[in-house]
């Protein structure tokens, strides 16, 4: 019972419900348009997808909420990645921000329903594949450090026989398909920003493994690829 109580300190619960319930409404609260039914299906996604996700992984690995939550404040965090998380935070936030004002002020003109249907399955296919990777990676930290304290290994299971990196993998589907869903190609500009930001992080993340988790560097030799099979 001390673990959850670790976890979940003010701060955290205070952060994390302005995460799950008020970051995907930012489209709806800028825009003001609550009948906005591409919006609704986007923050029912969202938040179905974050929850049932931690849920799930919680019964996998109780002390990774735990490793999570305090990730920023722990012994091994990467400076350089202090930047760049909360960067990738932000980026998303901005999207939603972009689509709120594109809908306030008409900027765009709305993509066509098929469009959006394929939007939505890249938005839930990312959210998947995000989810299948933290539940399978006991070590799904929130910041990139090597966590002997938890006896990091390398994770070779499930979505990581298929890529290295498949958790920003299925961001990176879901960040780019958003603005398709919600009619905004002006949110397309943070979305490549951030595209942009998510690649460098992973290059820095996977250079940081092969030379300071053991074993990585071998498993990098039979898993080729990053984030793109095929590609990169």
């Amino acid at each position: 019972m001390s673990a959850p109580a670790k976890v979940m300190t003010p701060r955290t619960l205070v952060r994390t419900i302005i995460i799950v319930a008020v970051f995907p409404l930012i489209p709806m609260i800028i825009s003001g348009r609550w009948d906005w039914w591409e919006a609704w299906v986007y923050a029912l996604v969202s938040i179905l997808g974050f929850v049932v996700s931690r849920v799930w992984a919680a019964r996998q690995h109780p002390d990774l909420l735990e490793e999570r939550a305090r990730s920023m404040d722990l012994e091994g965090a990467k400076p350089w990645d202090k930047v760049l998380a909360p960067m990738l935070t932000l980026g998303a936030l901005l999207i939603l921000i972009v689509a709120g004002l594109d809908r306030l002020f008409g900027w765009t003109s709305p993509f066509i329903l098929s469009a959006k249907i394929v939007a939505f399955i890249v938005i839930v296919l990312g959210y998947l594949l995000g989810s299948w990777a933290l539940i399978e990676n006991r070590f799904f930290s929130g910041v990139v450090r090597i966590q002997k304290d938890r006896g990091h290994r390398v994770v070779s299971t499930g979505p990581y026989r298929l890529i290295r990196h498949p958790g920003y993998a299925g961001a990176l589907w879901a960040y780019l398909a958003t603005p398709v869903l919600l009619d905004s190609i002006w949110a397309f500009v943070p979305a490549f920003l951030l595209v942009g930001v998510l690649i460098l992080r992973t290059a820095l993340e996977d250079s940081t493994l092969q030379e300071e988790l053991p074993g990585y560097r071998e498993y990098a030799g039979k898993t080729r690829f990053r984030l793109i099979p095929g590609l990169w």
